[in-house]
């Protein structure tokens, strides 16, 4: 938190006050934290986070511990110098409140305006079908006239043609009917005319017809116009989600201050009970000052009844006897002056000791006092953050549902990218990090830039892992398209990347390490939850699993039995006794031949299961790693879904799938069987690119049968598939060019438009072969 630059000695100055006149130089706080304005109270200070680190850890320093009213008086400076930042802080939390509700009324005034032109829109719209319909029946009724006037036209023509016979035939009476037949004439040149002006209002309704369309064109471009302020209001709308996301922001480093200013609260409260244990033992050492009084006062009686006893019990003379009473005269005005001095010392400093407690109580109960009240003003400040951090948790999954609502709408292909840590033996270096994680609004927790020569890629993805993110967050981001899969929907879920950049990892995790479970453990963990959970709303699951390899452009059953060396040559050589193939039926769905189906029940079968494909899996060493993935692993889940009350079924398939990795033959060094693996797999991940080039360009043909693997993945690419990328890198400086080459590629995948999801609840096929939507 900083003000402005030309004001930061004042503010030095400032703060250097509250710290009771001490001289601190002018500190300037990181760029993240946000500017605030101090009110009236505060007097325009304001705090920085060095300031508040010291105030936070400023220790009370005397030049004698006993003096407790010094003590007091700093514990009272700190504690008025703590509510004065506390006041601030809540000033601060104010002025954030009021930029909320500010950000608030502009959102809704926004959606008003935009509702009010929605309906303005549409009243002109009807305004104009009115008005286009009633020309339509003018024309209808001009038409109608036409037609009439052209047959008085024909009647007049024929009437005149029998004229003419009448004529040749009535020669003789020619000069009777001659004024007859001048009449006739008079009236043909009337129908002319009539005609004549028939044919000019045509002319005129066409012209009035014409204008029409023009206005009809010109209300078709205001409409446009409409439209496209339409979509400007929306941007604005999407301008002021991201200025309220900062806002959120804001909040959250708000509530850090807060937490801070709770641990300065406790070590005030500790402080206090450490003057409370001071006091106790001023008690108790007064209490034995008085237990050596009384003691020299028992000795004193004790000499006296000494002294008695010896003028009782002897018989000496008188001379003695005066001076023994002399000399104990003497021994007791000498002992009782040392006792009353000893005892008038202790009775004064009996009396500054109570005063001292006196005042030490009184500024305990001030300071209880304050401290009840900043108990109530933070547990106001604890209900508000409660608030406003249930609407940011409300707001982030309303953000997230409508996010994966227009990924839908779009039909895009959503892709993930996580950058795995430097392992312990890669040496990681400042000089070594070649990634950056932007921290600005539009890419926040989604961008991800590669410095290469001094130059910057910069890629925007629909969610971007760090490092140092765990297994469990990788997993929240994909649970709810885990969870689709029970709704009915086909979802797959693939991992691509580099070898040794953490693919199998990401997908399968760490054996026998439950903080490390992979995205196909978890997912099988929430899909037998969810189906506990919902038995008791009627719903019935039944749940199949199979895994198979592409290896070498062949597909292997990894839940065979038989996975002899003499099988896998046979599998390769295509004289294997099964036949593994690939069929696309009508309904999108594929069907993979003599493929082995198991039936599951609990999460301990599966995880037999995946234990068995992984030791049946192909792995090898190369030079970039020692346990290199070479083939492509498909983990295949089928749900069949039946809802006893409601009579509705649906089928679901979550596909989960772990590429080999690509990699250069010049860095693996593979040779013999690691080459031939090596050239397989840079040929189908080849083929996979061209498959999406092609989906990108929105080619009409999509070599989808170049490969096993794009083949195989044909529904999930082209067809109705919720389908999700990771695109795994790998942080060290020699991977700079494939993690390059990755980040593009993914890229490309994300502009890709496949399709709107669709959901199934047709019946279930009696077929007992596995479909891989």
């Amino acid at each position: 938190m900083v003000g402005p630059r030309s004001n930061g000695v004042r503010n030095g100055k400032a703060f250097s006050m509250v710290n009771g006149g001490q001289d601190r130089a002018p500190a300037s706080a990181p760029p993240s934290a946000p500017a605030s304005n101090a009110g009236s109270e505060c007097g325009g200070i304001e705090f920085t986070r060095e300031d508040v680190e010291a105030l936070l850890n400023e220790r009370m320093k005397t030049k004698n511990k006993f003096n407790y009213k010094e003590r007091c008086d700093q514990m009272m400076d700190y504690i008025r110098r703590l509510r004065l930042c506390i006041r601030w802080f809540q000033e601060l939390e104010g002025g954030y409140l009021l930029e909320q509700e500010h950000l608030r009324e502009i959102l809704e005034s926004a959606e008003k305006k935009c509702c009010d032109i929605e309906v303005l829109m549409q009243n002109k719209e009807e305004e104009l079908n009115a008005i286009i319909m009633e020309l339509r029946k003018n024309y209808n009724l001009l038409q109608e006239k036409c037609t009439k006037e052209e047959s008085n036209k024909l009647a007049v023509m024929d009437s005149l043609s029998r004229e003419k016979e009448a004529r040749i035939a009535v020669e003789k009476l020619q000069a009777s009917l001659s004024e007859e037949l001048e009449k006739a004439q008079q009236e043909q040149l009337n129908a002319n005319q009539k005609i004549s002006s028939l044919n000019d209002m045509y002319k005129r309704l066409q012209e009035y017809n014409t204008s029409l369309q023009q206005y009809n064109s010109k209300l078709q471009t205001e409409l446009a116009s409409a439209n496209e302020t339409l979509k400007y209001v929306e941007r604005e709308k999407a301008a002021v989600l991201e200025d309220l996301s900062t806002s959120r922001g804001h909040n959250k480093s708000l509530h850090d201050q807060l937490t801070s200013s709770r641990e300065a609260l406790n070590e005030a409260v500790k402080q206090k009970e450490a003057l409370v244990n001071d006091i106790g033992c001023l008690r108790m050492e007064l209490q034995q000052v008085r237990d050596d009084r009384d003691h020299h006062l028992s000795q004193a009686q004790a000499l006296a009844e000494e002294i008695t006893n010896y003028k009782e019990c002897t018989g000496k003379s008188a001379y003695e006897l005066d001076s023994l009473s002399m000399k104990s005269n003497e021994l007791e005005q000498t002992k009782c002056l040392s006792q009353d001095e000893i005892i008038r010392s202790l009775q004064d400093q009996l009396a500054v000791s109570q005063k001292k407690v006196q005042m030490c109580d009184l500024s305990a109960m001030e300071a209880r006092f304050e401290i009840e009240e900043q108990k109530k003003i933070i547990q106001d400040l604890d209900n508000r953050l409660a608030d406003a951090e249930f609407k940011l948790v409300e707001g982030e999954k309303l953000r997230k549902k409508l996010h994966n609502t227009i990924l839908e709408l779009k039909g895009n292909i959503r892709v993930f990218c996580r950058v795995r840590p430097f392992l312990p033996d890669e040496g990681a270096t400042t000089e070594a990090m070649v990634f950056n994680f932007p921290t600005s609004t539009e890419s926040l927790g989604r961008g991800v830039d590669l410095l290469q020569n001094g130059q910057k890629h910069a890629f925007v993805f629909d969610k971007v892992f760090m490092p140092e993110a765990s297994q469990e967050d990788v997993f929240v981001e994909i649970s709810q398209l885990v969870q689709s899969a029970l709704d009915g929907y086909k979802v797959c879920i693939f991992a691509y990347g580099q070898t040794g950049s953490g693919k199998t990892f990401t997908m399968m995790g760490s054996p026998g390490n439950r903080e490390q479970k992979g995205l196909i453990p978890r997912s099988l963990e929430q899909i037998f939850e969810t189906r506990q959970y919902l038995q008791s709303q009627g719903w019935k699951y039944d749940l199949q699993v199979s895994m198979l390899e592409i290896y070498n452009e062949t597909i292997r059953d990894l839940l065979s039995t038989n996975k002899s060396c003499s099988d896998v040559s046979r599998a390769e050589n295509g004289a294997s006794g099964k036949q593994y193939t690939i069929k696309h039926d009508a309904n999108g769905n594929t069907h993979v031949s003599d493929l082995i189906v198991v039936d599951v029940r609990s999460t301990r079968e599966v995880s037999y299961l995946l234990d068995k494909a992984a030791q049946s899996r192909s792995v090898g060493k190369t030079l970039m790693n020692e346990q290199s993935s070479r083939s492509h692993f498909v983990f295949t889940l089928r749900i069949s879904g039946h809802n006893e009350s409601t009579e509705q079924q649906v089928q679901g398939v979550l596909n989960l799938i772990d590429l080999a990795g690509s990699e250069r033959l010049s860095k693996s060094g593979s040779t013999g069987d690691r080459l031939k693996e090596t050239q397989a797999i840079n040929k189908s991940l080849s083929s996979l690119s061209d498959v999406i080039f092609a989906l990108a360009k929105k080619e009409d043909h999509v070599p989808f049968r170049n490969s096993k693997l794009t083949y195989l993945l044909q529904p999930c690419l082209g067809g109705d598939s919720k389908t999700l990328m990771f695109v795994n890198i790998s942080p060290e400086p020699s991977s700079l060019g494939e993690s390059l080459c990755s980040l593009r590629f993914a890229a490309r995948v994300n502009a890709c438009e496949i399709g709107i999801p669709r959901r199934q609840t047709n019946m279930r096929s009696s077929d007992s072969r596995l479909s891989y939507g």
